[in-house]
């Protein structure tokens, strides 16, 4: 329970209790170590809702429930009302099962009974919620539940060694953390409860079940309310106590725009700035490039040649170059920035972008991975200037087929910078300048484009919040970005260079071992995913057939969704159901691309896989061997990581926009659809901004709903109303909370069912 606060809006000081109790959670303090049997007797009943038991966790519970008991056979089968001869025959299969995963013990020829030897497992910390985690191991196929009283104040991610119960209740094994191997975070932000002598950080980071107790001489001069970050210096040795740490850095009060967005930074360990020494490197490399550089290189510099990119974009990766052959065909250059001309291998921005992995967009602002130097200054092909570039270029008919695909390092000139509206204008009309060109360009680019969904690409395209702010970062508006065909041009022939070096590289191999390559990979889609997809799309009246060709299926569902209110609730569950595309030395094809064969090698400046990939291939155009692929890989999680991390706080950003957006429209009505449903509420995206709230199910004051989880509803014990996922509802909007970045909804009325 949280304490009283007192007068000053901090803690009363009798809260604190040997330096922090626990304020949120409890528990009792003791003077030796709890075993893993002892917490065991006394742990929660499992009853987590929804996970229906396995045939083998009921056949083990027999067991579990009188684990020093030897059990027959036959006991067994009595035990569980099995009395027909195919039954006895499946019970005595999963008995078998059991002793072979060292659950059961076989005593003799037909006695069984619990195998109660300690089983001990490491694994990394997934925290479902505040009562519980599950422990994911790669020597388990199944997750062991842990409550968190029982966590070692281990974090979501945390490598830990857990003791496993001798018990599966719920369809789940149970277990106690006995040692935290290695912690994910030892640093955190929130708010700063403040009392006389001490305070409280109240952590924003939903997966912390605890706060942080910081004594006065740690305080660094923060006040309640402001967002810190703070250090944990000790862990508690026993359970009942919060862990202490040290305020490091003070963003200000909660709510103001830079504490908060410097705090959704801190939140995902992005970094503030460049380190002096990394600075330094980059204001050393010279901006002049010598002649005998340039005559290593195919020269572009007489050949039509402009970027397009967005109209606030600084740093430009890519440019395309097209001219005419003598023979009627095209020769369209792709020209990526050549960052590793620049970066070199052991230098202290090779060690810095490696670090970072990935540029990151938060709502208003871009945490480079390169310093400013190189980000937007030697490596950005800004127009009228000379740039050292690493080229694909391409022979193509107008009809987009292939002849013939070139690769190396060149030299450019850029004549001119689009911006995306720029572009789509020449497309439009026809007229300005280079009109001619794009035009061409944009021709060939829809040819592809047609190609690749023959060949079974999926043609979802998520929706992309974005929002206008004024100058002190407050939102005025917010609204959807509109893709159009100057977005898909670029993005065509980007996909087009990174199939054809993926597919160069790994040809290379034929007949001997493949070389080492960075792929881009996206496997295919989890089959019970899908079938759970598909009952969500049966309601709102569209087949989705996972028995068929299932991309087939996906896009012609995204055709008939298009510009109704549930396109972009169904597109973002059609995109959950996808596996993660990520990085891997490993050529296992792009399932959302139908490629079978992916590299990332367009974007260097922001992107360290990229870089990866360009000395890849001019290692391989010089003749070198295949280089050391454990190294790669290891690069390659490392990237996947950090790109997941930037994905998160972007996330982030943009719902803390959205909420201090909806913080001036409580008491306004919109339409919206059922986008979640939950024991504790409905969610609701509107449909006019895509900003998602929750009717709690204690608010809706007509009946007492409940969750039927299987059917993705609720449904009142009364009444029997039902609300559904996917209804189109009436709602108004109650209140914004910023610290927690939730919107609380009232349901008015509900428009259409489904």
């Amino acid at each position: 329970m949280r304490s009283k606060r007192d007068k000053k809006g901090g803690r009363d000081s009798e809260s604190r209790n040997d330096k922090g109790q626990s304020r949120r959670r409890g528990g009792e303090s003791s003077n030796r170590k709890e075993s893993a049997r002892e917490a065991y007797a006394r742990r929660e009943p499992s009853n987590r809702k929804g996970a229906p038991k396995s045939a083998k966790a009921i056949v083990l519970e027999v067991f579990s429930n009188s684990p020093d008991t030897v059990f027959t056979m036959r006991q067994v089968t009595r035990r569980l009302g099995v009395t027909d001869k195919h039954g006895r025959e499946q019970v005595q299969k999963l008995v078998k099962t059991l002793v072979q995963e060292n659950k059961l013990l076989a005593v003799d020829d037909d006695k069984y009974m619990m195998n109660l030897k300690v089983e001990i497992v490491t694994g990394r910390v997934d925290l479902a919620n505040s009562k519980y985690a599950y422990i994911v191991s790669e020597d388990r196929e199944e997750d062991i539940r842990v409550f968190t009283e029982h966590l070692q104040y281990a974090l979501d991610g945390d490598l830990v060694k857990v003791e496993v119960l001798p018990s599966v209740r719920g369809g789940r094994q149970e277990g106690v953390v006995v040692e935290v191997l290695q912690r994910s975070r030892t640093e955190l932000v929130g708010i700063m409860e403040l009392s006389k002598n001490f305070g409280f950080v109240v952590p924003d980071f939903k997966r912390v079940y605890f706060d942080i107790f910081v004594g006065e001489r740690h305080l660094n001069e923060a006040e309640s309310g402001d967002k810190v970050l703070v250090r944990v210096i000790e862990w508690p040795d026993k359970p009942g106590k919060n862990p202490t740490g040290e305020v490091i850095r003070v963003f200000g009060p909660a709510g103001e725009h830079e504490a908060e967005i410097h705090s959704i930074m801190a939140e995902f360990g992005l970094p503030f700035e460049f380190p002096e020494a990394v600075e330094e490197e980059a204001e050393t490399i010279s901006d002049k490039i010598p002649t005998g550089e340039i005559a290593k290189r195919r020269d572009f510099r007489d050949v039509a040649t402009f970027t397009i990119d967005p109209a606030d974009a600084k740093d430009f990766d890519d440019a395309l170059s097209i001219q005419k052959l003598e023979n009627g065909n095209w020769e369209i250059g792709v020209h990526i920035a050549d960052v590793t001309h620049y970066v070199h291998p052991r230098s202290v921005l090779e060690k810095e972008a490696y670090h970072r992995a990935t540029s990151v967009y938060l709502v208003d602002r871009t945490i480079p991975m390169l310093p400013e130097r190189l980000s937007n200054g030697l490596c950005s092909l800004r127009p009228n200037e000379e740039k050292l570039t690493f080229s694909v270029v391409f022979e193509l008919d107008e009809n987009g087929k292939l002849y013939d695909t070139w690769y190396g390092r060149t030299i450019i000139y850029s004549d001119r910078r689009f911006s995306y509206e720029e572009a789509q204008e020449r497309i439009e009309t026809g007229e300005g300048d280079f009109a001619e060109e794009i035009n061409i360009l944009n021709s060939i680019a829809k040819k592809l484009q047609a190609k690749r969904f023959k060949n079974g690409a999926i043609s979802f395209e998520t929706v992309e919040v974005k929002f206008k702010l004024d100058e002190n970062g407050k939102p005025l508006s917010v609204y959807v970005k509109e893709r159009k065909d100057a977005h898909k041009l670029i993005e065509e022939f980007m996909l087009l260079a990174n199939k054809c070096v993926a597919e160069y590289v790994y040809g290379l191999g034929k007949g001997k071992k493949r070389p080492t390559m960075v792929y881009r990979t996206h496997g295919q889609p989890d089959p019970d995913k899908l079938s759970t997809f598909s009952l969500f799309a049966r309601k709102f009246g569209y087949k989705v057939d996972v028995d068929a060709d299932i991309s087939e299926e996906l896009n012609h569902l995204t055709a008939e969704i298009e510009g109704k209110p549930e396109q972009s609730v169904l597109q973002n569950l059609a995109i959950r159901t996808m596996a993660k595309a990520k990085y891997s030395t490993e050529p296992e094809g792009h399932f959302g691309l139908a490629f079978d064969h992916y590299s990332h090698f367009t974007s260097p400046i922001r992107r360290y896989p990229d870089m990866m990939a360009h000395r890849l291939l001019q290692h391989y155009l010089d003749g070198g061997n295949s280089e050391d692929k454990d190294e790669y890989e290891e690069r390659c999680k490392h990237s996947s990581e950090m790109e997941k991390r930037a994905a998160d706080a972007e996330r982030a950003s943009i719902k803390y926009k959205q909420v201090e957006f909806m913080k001036d429209t409580i008491g306004n009505q919109y339409k919206g659809i059922v986008s979640g449903v939950t024991e504790w509420g409905i969610f609701v995206e509107i449909e006019e901004n895509k900003c998602e709230g929750m009717v709690r199910l204690a608010d809706l004051n007509d009946d007492y709903y409940e969750l039927d989880a299987d059917n993705y509803r609720i449904i009142g014990r009364q009444t029997k109303r039902i609300i559904s996922f996917g209804d189109e509802v009436l709602v108004e909007v109650k209140s914004a909370n910023l610290a927690d970045r939730t919107i609380d909804l009232d349901l008015i009325e509900t428009l259409k069912q489904h």
